[in-house]
């Protein structure tokens, strides 16, 4: 039977490889900060976005003779 176990790195060959591993942590973690970021603006927007369409309903639940009308949510005559 033939031992497969390596020999050890040489120490600069470790220290050049946790270099890398923490500049490969670094641009993980701001790539996470700037991920999060996005997120936390699309939730804004999704919030706005629901206010809205709720404002929407209610303003066409009102009364028909009341309600506001807007001219281009209306069909051309040839339809």
């Amino acid at each position: 039977m033939t031992s497969t176990a390596q020999p050890p790195l040489p120490a600069h060959d470790v220290e050049q490889r946790l270099n890398e591993l923490e500049i490969k942590a670094s641009y993980a973690d701001d790539l996470l900060d700037t991920l999060n970021q996005q997120v936390a603006r699309q939730q804004d927007q999704i919030e706005l976005l629901l206010r809205e369409v709720s404002r929407l309903r209610q303003r066409g639940e009102g009364d028909p003779g009341t309600a506001v009308r807007d001219p281009r949510d209306e069909l051309p005559p040839h339809y």
